[in-house]
């Protein structure tokens, strides 16, 4: 396997590309936009439209179903280059967690259906998942209980990514067979004008979309069970992994700008005559941000790697997977906080962009797990 820390050719022209897209196309002054209108859709659907042309919503989709097959490595970059700008778009819902829900546990003829019409940007997903507010994949209480030769759905779901604009939802339930075993978890792609589904928005303090969902005897078809059986633990685990280190690789784009955007105004902000970035115990703090940034990094890159690399086995993923998540989360709270004091007063005003990423920090860390969360996980994983 190749150094996944150093990107070859083709994928620094992505990076470049990406780069220069959302800077240009996306700028931080439409997050400021799409939060101060309290926009219904809270994207822009042009935008998507343009993101969707340049062939985003495939790039880990494999070529048999349209995509472009540039592995999770070329969506990591993507991923990247969005959070520095805080790109608001059904990237993560719709492709990093929907479609690879679909190709790690549709069937053949689910995948065929539903990726390519993904590629075409015809179809937005959501994941409903957790039940609380704390990421607990393991406790789930939504059931799936048998009728009329089909699955009557109830329970509750918080944190549900794009869920008030998504035109299908995967629910995960527990699948009702007469037993008590906790085992028999089912991904349920539901209809968003299904009857007894409840959608209520709820716009996040970092102006993502979330949306909470009350599902009330949502009847589903045998067919709209992914893969038409339940899955094991190790395959869900699969799925939020992918989408764990794909956030990761979001949080070091939002936490590289931070960064960049402080040095800056350490280099312009003059105090007693002189760049107050020429004081020793900023210098020092800078150091020890650009440190944890470079650690970061390397976890981004192998983890994405890894998911690339055949020959990863699904203990190997795992692991990376908790350990990007927590320290991305541990660097993005650091990063963000150390952005707001060193503005010192302007960094406090809502004017003033660099908040704009503490908050972003805040509710990243939270979803699909914190930095405790994934530690314990972590040494779980190595029988610890």
């Amino acid at each position: 396997m190749a150094d996944s820390l150093l990107l070859n050719e083709e994928q620094q022209l992505l990076r470049e590309s990406a780069r220069g897209f959302c800077r240009e196309q996306a700028p931080l002054s439409l997050h400021r936009k799409l939060r101060d209108s309290r926009d219904a859709d809270g994207f822009d659907r042009d935008l998507w439209r343009r993101m969707v042309e340049l062939g985003w919503t495939g790039m880990a989709i494999p070529e048999a179903y349209d995509g472009y097959g540039f592995g999770h490595t070329g969506l990591g970059l993507m991923l990247e280059e969005t959070g520095r700008t805080l790109v608001d778009s059904p990237l993560i819902a719709t492709v990093l967690l929907g479609a690879n829900a679909i190709l790690e546990t549709g069937s053949e003829a689910q995948k065929a259906e539903l990726l390519p019409r993904i590629v075409a940007g015809e179809l937005l997903l959501a994941f409903a998942l957790d039940e609380r507010f704390a990421h607990d994949p393991g406790r789930i209480e939504t059931a799936a209980v048998p009728r009329n030769g089909g699955f009557a759905l109830n329970g509750g779901k918080t944190f549900v990514l794009d869920g008030h604009v998504a035109d299908r939802i995967v629910v995960v339930a527990r699948i009702d067979d007469g037993t008590e075993s906790p085992a028999n978890i089912g991904l349920f792609l539901v209809d968003a004008t299904a009857p007894g589904l409840e959608v209520t928005r709820t716009i996040m303090v970092d102006g993502r979309n979330c949306a909470n969902i009350a599902l009330n005897d949502v009847a589903v078809k045998v067919d709209d069970l992914l893969g038409g059986t339940a899955v094991a633990r190790e395959t869900l685990d699969r799925v939020l992994d992918i989408a764990r280190i794909g956030l990761a690789a979001e949080m070091l784009g939002s936490i590289e700008e931070v960064f960049e955007r402080t040095l800056d105004f350490l280099r312009q902000r003059e105090q007693f005559g002189v760049p107050i970035g020429a004081f020793q115990a900023l210098q020092h703090r800078a150091a020890e941000m650009y440190n944890e940034i470079e650690l970061g990094r390397s976890l981004v890159r192998a983890a994405l790697a890894a998911l690339d690399d055949p020959a990863s086995d699904k203990d190997r993923i795992a692991r990376l997977a908790s350990a990007a998540k927590a320290k991305l989360s541990e660097v993005f709270f650091l990063v963000s906080n150390e952005g707001i004091q060193m503005h010192g007063g302007i960094g406090m005003t809502d004017e003033f962009d660099i908040g704009f990423f503490l908050k972003r920090a805040r509710v990243a860390q939270q979803f699909l797990g914190d930095a405790g969360f994934h530690r314990d996980r972590y040494a779980a994983l190595h029988s610890f």
